[in-house]
């Protein structure tokens, strides 16, 4: 698995950020079962910037905790069975490992939501990590059912390692 990750603004989360990211990101695909080494990019950012691009990419002017930006459209979520029939679309030349997408995440956000809920950052940016793999994986939370789903399985891959509420 390949994380390549850049950082915007003066604020720092005060845990290991790449650590725990990559130890989520190897979590989610062992949950999902990918049968591919992956690359997902992660970018950390502020409140303002997260702001301007959720105005960009779907027309909402406030700053949000996580976007998500899959590089695969997938026909049953968590199904990479169709990916081979056009690799050049999906994995890496260079590096043969599948392009999931981009993950950014407002640092802002990681602070205000794990005090507003009473857990730690370490908590926080977890699960955001983890809801953002699950949408790279094609699941989403627009219906209730799928709602329910994503929460279990976001619950199951922090459990699985150890980070709990």
């Amino acid at each position: 698995m390949s994380l390549y990750m850049e950082e915007e603004g003066e604020l720092t989360l005060p845990v290991n950020t790449k650590e725990i990211a990559e130890l989520v990101i190897e979590a989610a695909l062992d949950y999902i079962g990918c049968p591919y080494e992956a690359e997902i990019n992660l970018l950390l950012t502020t409140n303002e910037n997260i702001r301007e691009m959720n105005h960009s990419f779907r027309q909402i002017d406030r700053a949000t905790d996580v976007l998500s930006f899959p590089m695969i459209e997938y026909h049953i979520p968590g199904d990479f069975s169709h990916l081979e029939e056009n690799p050049q679309d999906y994995f890496n030349p260079e590096t043969g490992e599948l392009m999931l997408g981009d993950i950014v995440i407002s640092k802002d956000k990681v602070l205000e939501q794990a005090d507003a809920y009473g857990h730690s950052p370490k908590r926080e940016y977890a699960f955001l990590i983890a809801h953002s793999m699950l949408h790279l994986f094609g699941y989403d939370h627009m219906e209730e059912d799928e709602r329910i789903e994503m929460e279990q399985k976001q619950r199951e891959i922090l459990e699985k390692i150890n980070i709990l509420r």
